[in-house]
């Protein structure tokens, strides 16, 4: 009974806010690392290297599981905790100042959690399920020149190239997108790259939604940034690491990481958008 009421408590809901919310610092970090890549111009292979990997690695798909679960957690937590604090105190005090008690984005975390979460579900709906799902996902093409002729190839995983004709006129198949099988052996030959670049910039540079895309997603950066803000301190303090010699340094650390991520991850459409030529 005890153990039950822990879990249900006020406390044990703040440690796991608190553990998720560091682990998912930790993700930002690295997926901020990966797409940082879009900076560079005509940094296409590397990029889609970066994406073959995250998708495939075995490594990596537990650490995406585990993500996937702790965003869930996270929002689900964040937002009962939100009510049980709300419910504690069913009656507003008869002289209110906020302000003067608490920061503005401490007040705010389930408002701006959930707009977060929005946020990722789209996120994911764009790019990740694309890279999963979709059947029509393009593959990674290059345009060769030799002799004033050009051929447009596949790009292989081996470093090598197929003859995109050849390919179209199913003298070899694509199966699943990104394997090429020999037509009459029925035996896989080729692995192929798909070219999430190419998606990401055209989501961006879309002529009709391409700003709109690109405001939304700095919009969902400053929210975000507000949210770490007070998250990343008070995680540390939700688990007791709380130390003269050490808090102010954490507290630090912890307003630069909130202003430098998410300000890295909104330059990225900026640039996509106004700068970079496809």
């Amino acid at each position: 009974m005890a153990k039950s009421a822990f879990l249900k408590s006020s406390l044990a809901k703040k440690y796991w806010m608190a553990l998720t919310g560091l682990f998912l610092c930790l993700f930002l970090s690295g997926h901020l690392a990966g797409n940082l890549q879009l900076l560079v111009p005509h940094n296409a292979l590397n990029f889609n290297k970066y994406a073959l990997f995250m998708t495939s690695n075995p490594a990596v798909k537990i650490l995406s599981y585990l993500t996937y679960i702790s965003i869930l957690f996270h929002a689900f937590d964040g937002i009962m905790l939100a009510f049980q604090n709300k419910a504690a105190r069913p009656i507003g005090y008869a002289k209110n100042n906020p302000s003067a008690n608490s920061p503005w984005a401490s007040r705010n975390m389930a408002v701006m959690g959930t707009i977060i979460l929005i946020f990722i579900v789209t996120h994911m709906v764009s790019f990740w399920a694309k890279m999963h799902f979709d059947e029509k996902m393009p593959l990674q093409t290059v345009t060769i020149s030799a002799q004033g002729q050009s051929q447009e190839f596949y790009v292989t995983t081996d470093g090598g190239y197929l003859p995109k004709a050849q390919v179209d006129q199913k003298m070899i198949l694509i199966k699943d997108r990104t394997d090429f099988y020999d037509a009459g052996a029925n035996v896989k030959i080729k692995e192929g790259y798909k070219d999430l670049y190419k998606i990401t910039l055209a989501f961006f540079q879309d002529a009709q939604y391409g700003l709109l895309f690109t405001l939304l997603y700095v919009v969902s950066m400053i929210i975000l940034a507000f949210h770490l803000l007070h998250g990343f301190s008070s995680a540390f303090q939700s688990l007791g690491l709380n130390h003269p010699k050490y808090t102010p340094a954490i507290k630090a650390f912890g307003k630069g990481f909130a202003i430098v991520v998410p300000l890295l991850f909104a330059i990225i459409p900026i640039y996509i958008h106004f700068f970079l030529k496809a």
